[in-house]
């Protein structure tokens, strides 16, 4: 079972950080991105009239994931252990996974989000997060017994 957990942790941050990049895209395309990305109208208008709020929401929304890809990477490496990587790990998956199942509860409040994007990235995030609990798990397990 150890030898699963590197693979599951490199995939799960290797999706974090595309994910990561994509929100950093936005910033780059401008309302391009958002528009291509799902966001909702007004969004894309605050974009478009060069608001700070959804560039600021990406590069933060982009950052969070950027340092959870690399939270990830370090597990399945096992060489450097950062500062509360189990927890952090935890955490990740147990927001992923809520946010994945959440989507029905989310999505009235964001209208003018697509049906796709909501469903895409649901699905994403159930799957990054069970990529997380799962690599976690197996992480712990195999650190547990002596490997």
């Amino acid at each position: 079972m150890k030898s699963l957990a590197k693979p599951i942790l490199y995939f799960a941050s290797a999706l974090n950080f595309l994910a990561a990049m994509l929100h950093y895209l936005c910033i780059v395309w401008g309302a391009d991105g958002f528009r291509f990305m799902g966001a909702g109208r007004a969004i894309v208008k605050m974009a478009e009239s060069g608001h700070w709020y959804p560039y600021f929401i990406a590069a933060f929304v982009g950052s969070a994931l950027l340092i959870t890809s690399f939270y990830a990477l370090t597990a399945a490496k096992g060489k450097l252990h950062l500062p509360l990587h189990r927890w952090i790990l935890a955490a990740t998956a147990a927001a992923f996974i809520t946010r994945g199942l959440a989507f029905p509860l989310l999505k009235p409040l964001f209208p003018e989000n697509s049906h796709t994007f909501w469903f895409i990235t649901s699905a994403l995030c159930l799957l990054i997060g069970g990529l997380y609990a799962i690599g976690a798990r197996l992480k712990w397990s195999a650190l547990s017994s002596g490997f």
